[in-house]
């Protein structure tokens, strides 16, 4: 099977290593990566633990899929507490490092307790070992990178590390691999800083050769490929125009979230589209984009590469950037542009660029910078408390700010904290735009309903990747629904929250669904790990996952009444668009969405529920 049927144990405070044998019956009930790690971590982790502390844990984990030949078979995630949200956190990433792990023979790593000095994790293959990284402590991501390539003399290794956020514990910093891969959400990256972790490095040489059935699996990935491959979005737009290829789209239906959510378009919105990035620029003749880029085994390549402009104010005395490296996706296009009113798209990338190198979310960095602004024009904030000039549209503060919260100087302390913690210090906690204290991603849920109701009752606090209904809503994927319109949204969260866990758990890329659903990656997995795993029983196993991690939040203090949205989003209606004198329908859609997920009226799953999912 599938799975190479073994863990790491790693405790941090003891400085061991220790090889388990993989839970079977739990890998059979939630498959692997984000559903199995969130099995490990609701059974070995107190719900109410300071997320901080050394006695809550952090795993790596891999998926079945992950490392085989199944398309984007690369992803792995990072499972914890969260300390943005205090709730349950699994951020997910591509790149290379998932299938390097699991072709050493690993399927997890489970990081307990706290070093007392700075530490990394070498495994190449069966050897796995803590060794001393003081030289690497305050090290960017990319210097980390280069550092323990160059010194371990392996160019091949890949390295899972955090940068300076990370150790600053910036509470939305992540994890990055591959040097612009990240995982990269609620501050998974301050989990593993709080614990002197370092970094990650592998090197795997056994490959993934426990496939069920071989040549079933060869026949399943094939077609599943062709179907990626035939499909207008993940076959020409995505390669094509990346995730930015929604910049547009979402502006021209008035679902692009502007200056904090004051407007829901964004009359620059083009300026920093995926268009823009294929347009030579007037100072030097060349686009912004350089290339697409594929993560491990991935036949979509939606990954951006991108070079800066090096007379751009950002960059002009910091050769160090001029390279071309990792480039804008949608999201941290629009959080650091729309949410900001800024429209300098090199000045976007600058932002950008310096998530990716000290491993910084760039969406909630951008939109707590939204927040920041629209205290600074409402005169709560001044320029000598945060240090420059801050109205919404300034690509100069976004920038600076960006290096000052990267490098927790002065006012980038407060950034830090998240818009949740920021905005309630300074008396205005109605314009944080979270849920659970995680920033909104680039969809305004008075333009497409379903989204709000996906949003206040995501798990990891506001989230597109947790019930992407944007893909039925305004793409018509697998259906066409009125993204203004209640009816029918509950059901409708409901199944792409499942779905979404199922196809997490398998090691494999969400962005996959656009083309696929769950008919085309069960054949895939009951070929590579048992017959048993058929649409419906992968339909069971992603509920069981959406479930448990409910619970588990349950348990920490979430009730019913953190379901909710930002004030701003259920009483001002849209200004502008299609979307026009509209305000998002929560309280509609709420209670009919508990009753489609067998819970009760607070929110909790009834004991038929969770009996009938084996909880």
């Amino acid at each position: 099977m599938a799975w190479a049927g073994k863990l790491l144990r790693v405790n941090l405070t003891a400085g061991t290593c220790t090889p388990e044998p993989l839970n079977m019956t739990w890998a059979r009930q939630y498959l692997g990566s984000r559903g199995l790690g969130s099995k490990y971590l609701v059974e070995e982790v107190d719900p109410k633990v300071d997320p901080l502390s050394p006695d809550n844990k952090i795993i790596w984990a891999t998926g079945p899929l992950t490392g085989t030949m199944a398309s984007t078979g690369g992803r792995y995630t990072v499972i914890t507490k969260g300390p943005l949200t205090g709730a349950i956190a699994c951020s997910n990433s591509g790149g290379y490092w998932g299938a390097e792990l699991k072709a050493a023979g690993w399927d997890m790593i489970i990081f307990e307790g706290k070093s007392p000095t700075p530490v990394y994790l070498y495994i190449q293959d069966d050897v796995a070992e803590l060794r001393d990284a003081s030289h690497l402590w305050g090290k960017s991501v990319w210097d980390t990178e280069h550092i323990l390539k160059t010194s371990l003399q392996d160019p091949l290794l890949r390295i899972s590390s955090i940068g300076r956020a990370g150790e600053n514990q910036v509470l939305f910093a992540c994890v990055v691999n591959d040097l612009h891969r990240a995982a990269g959400r609620s501050g998974v990256g301050a989990v593993a800083g709080s614990k002197n972790l370092k970094a990650i490095a592998v090197r795997g040489t056994k490959g993934v050769g426990n496939i069920r059935d071989p040549q079933a699996f060869m026949q399943a990935t094939r077609a599943a490929k062709k179907v990626l491959a035939d499909n207008a979005v993940t076959g020409q737009g995505l390669p094509k125009y990346g995730t930015q290829v929604l910049m547009n789209v979402i502006n021209e239906i008035g679902a692009l979230p502007t200056r904090n959510h004051r407007d829901v378009q964004f009359e620059g919105a083009n300026d920093i589209s995926a268009e823009a990035m294929l347009k030579p620029r007037p100072t030097d003749g060349k686009p912004h984009l350089v290339t697409n880029q594929a993560c491990f085994g991935c036949t979509i390549a939606c990954g951006r590469i991108s070079k800066i402009d090096e007379t751009h104010f950002s960059v002009q005395n910091k050769p160090q950037y001029w390279g071309a490296s990792g480039g804008l996706e949608y999201e941290a296009a629009w959080a650091l542009g729309a949410a900001n009113g800024v429209n300098d798209l090199e000045a976007l990338q600058y932002a950008n660029l310096i998530c990716n190198e000290h491993g910084m979310d760039p969406i909630s960095f951008g939109a707590t910078v939204g927040a920041v602004m629209e205290l600074y024009e409402l005169g709560v904030l001044t320029k000598e408390q945060i240090g420059l000039e801050a109205p919404f549209g300034s690509a100069r503060a976004l920038c600076e700010l960006a290096d000052m919260t990267a490098n927790g100087i002065g006012f980038g302390k407060e950034i830090a904290l998240g818009s949740k913690r920021l905005c309630a210090k300074y008396g205005h906690p109605e314009l944080s735009m979270s849920v659970k204290g995680q920033e909104f991603p680039a969809y305004d849920s008075r333009g497409i309903q379903g989204m709000g109701l996906a949003y206040a009752t995501s798990n990891r606090g506001a989230c597109h990747l947790r019930g992407y209904t944007v893909a039925s809503e305004v793409l018509g994927i697998p259906v066409k629904t009125d993204p203004h319109s209640t009816e029918g949204k509950p059901e409708l969260v409901k199944a792409f929250q499942d779905a979404t866990a199922a196809f997490d758990s398998a090691g494999i890329c969400i962005f996959t669904s656009f083309a696929w659903t769950l008919a085309d990656v069960a054949p895939q997995v009951a070929a590579a790990c048992g017959e048993e795993f058929t649409v419906q029983e992968l339909e069971r196993i992603g509920e069981r996952i959406w479930n448990l991690e409910r619970e588990f939040n349950n348990r920490a203090g979430f009730t019913a009444a953190d379901d909710t949205l930002p004030p701003r989003l259920l009483n001002e209606p849209a200004k502008t668009g299609p979307a026009k004198g509209l305000t998002n329908k929560l309280p509609e859609m709420l209670p009919k969405y508990y009753e489609v997920r067998g819970w009760d009226a607070q929110g909790r799953p009834t004991a038929e529920t969770k009996a009938r999912l084996g909880l």
